[in-house]
């Protein structure tokens, strides 16, 4: 499998329920593709971000889940995309402490510090995409006659 030749898997968001599903089958996928457990935690907290994003303010939408493969690292493609109203000044919504909906003012940029690739696409009136991307670090061999 080459980076992204794999097809995604596809989940929609659209109820509070739906948050639990989209975190539960990111750990899965990680986990397979080798991320550690602070990786996998790591990814599982932004999507979880994203995916709260898309319901709250995109009014519901789905993520492609794709897993990655370069040959020499393994990696997950997060794409949550909505058809929301968009955001408006997206250089204010990525503010530490902004927010629109009461929360803590994290979620963007929160996430995008928790992942390796971070793109935003809105167009107001049309809806957001916002796309992740981490990678695995493989664990570097142990040398010989180390504890």
């Amino acid at each position: 499998m080459r980076a992204g030749h794999a097809a995604p898997a596809v989940v929609p968001i659209g109820s509070d329920a739906d948050l639990a599903w989209v975190r539960q089958q990111v750990r899965q996928a990680a986990a397979e593709l080798g991320f550690g457990l602070v990786q996998q935690t790591k990814l599982v907290t932004a999507a979880s971000e994203l995916a709260r994003n898309t319901l709250v303010h995109g009014g519901g939408g789905q993520v492609r889940i794709t897993p990655l493969d370069t040959g020499r690292s393994q990696g997950l493609r997060l794409a949550f995309v909505d058809t929301g109203p968009g955001i408006r000044d997206l250089e204010q919504a990525m503010t530490d402490g902004y927010t629109s909906g009461g929360g803590l003012g994290l979620g963007l940029s929160g996430a995008k510090r928790l992942v390796h690739e971070f793109e935003v696409d809105s167009r107001p009136g049309e809806g957001t995409t916002v796309t992740v991307t981490a990678w695995a670090t493989p664990v570097p061999p142990s040398r010989p006659g180390a504890l």
